[in-house]
């Protein structure tokens, strides 16, 4: 190990800090996910470890992703630290541990170098999304393999309910880590099927069979990526963080698509548009573009917004209106 990382002792156990980047962009109305080639070719999310001359975390992440895809990446914020003993189905060993500081960043696509590139998120996660309405894999083979792992237990019957959504409670989009979560404790996930966690009553998950089709990443790596489509969710409807994907001038289509490529389900086209111009999010430019119809007015964010408002989002794209 490089003598320049940073290393903690706590009990007697070495500690590792690294330093993991979800980087999202939205292009061609669906959303990416920066991803390196991981050990195993699976998909990794850009990391490195934390080193000694790096003034801040923070810039410790720039380096590492710089150097590992060659972009500068702009909109930054923490996401959450990581550090289960087992993690994507590798278990640390009794002398070690490593913590994962993980950061949300929101760009524009670019080209990678190296061994970077795009992924549409929703191969890793196909049941988030609702557009054009539930996807198939959910009826067909998700909701039946965890009808079996509920086994008629009213708790899980119930959790599934809320996660997932029935005719009661429907979908929640923001609850994207508990989905994931409670696919991963049924044993529906490639990372569950590798450190085969036993259920609440003991029973063992379902053979690699019973997994539910989806692209599969690097350690817990997808659990991280979960957590962070979550949270970019959730703040869609108080932060105007939708305006760091878009170039500085666009059309309320092109707007909207970003915002349903985000949100994972489609929005009605008035009531977006009556959303947004009412809470003063945008305004004209005074030009157009042509769109392949007639010629579509050019808008601009207004950021005078953020201190005129506590919290100007673009509403909760998944109550309908």
């Amino acid at each position: 190990m490089d003598r320049d990382s940073i290393l903690c002792e706590v009990a007697g156990s070495e500690i590792e800090i690294t330093l993991d980047a979800v980087i999202v962009a939205v292009s061609d109305d669906e959303p990416r996910l920066l991803t390196i080639e991981g050990p195993g070719a699976l998909p990794a999310l850009p990391s490195g470890l934390l080193e000694a001359q790096d003034p801040t975390l923070e810039m410790g992440l720039r380096r590492w992703v710089a150097d590992q895809t060659g972009l500068d990446i702009g909109y930054v914020e923490q996401l959450y630290t990581f550090g289960d003993r087992v993690r994507g189905g590798h278990r640390s060993p009794p002398d070690a541990r490593r913590l994962s500081i993980a950061y949300l960043a929101l760009v524009r696509e670019e080209q990678p170098t190296g061994s970077a590139s795009w992924r549409n998120i929703y191969d890793f996660f196909p049941w988030e999304d609702h557009r054009g309405g539930s996807p198939p894999v959910i009826d067909s083979e998700i909701m039946p393999a965890l009808t079996r792992f509920a086994n008629g237990l009213p708790e899980r019957l119930e959790r599934i309910a809320i996660v997932f959504g029935d005719g009661d409670s429907p979908l929640d989009g923001p609850r994207v880590l508990e989905r994931y979560e409670l696919l991963y404790e049924a044993g529906l996930l490639f990372e569950s099927e590798r450190s085969g966690p036993p259920g609440p009553d003991g029973e063992p998950p379902p053979d690699s069979a019973a997994l539910a089709p989806s692209s599969a990443m690097y350690l817990d790596h997808r659990r991280i990526a979960a957590t962070a489509l979550g949270r970019l969710r959730g703040k869609l409807s108080y932060r105007p963080v939708v305006f760091e994907l878009l170039p500085d001038r666009f059309t309320l289509s092109h707007l909207q698509r970003v915002v349903e490529a985000l949100a994972g389900v489609d929005l009605h086209k008035q009531n977006f548009r009556r959303l947004v111009e009412a809470a003063g999010l945008v305004e004209g430019t005074g030009h157009s573009a042509r769109t392949g119809g007639r010629p579509a007015e050019l808008f601009r964010f207004r950021r005078e917004v953020l201190g005129e408002r506590p919290a100007p989002g673009v509403g909760t794209p998944w109550v309908r209106s």
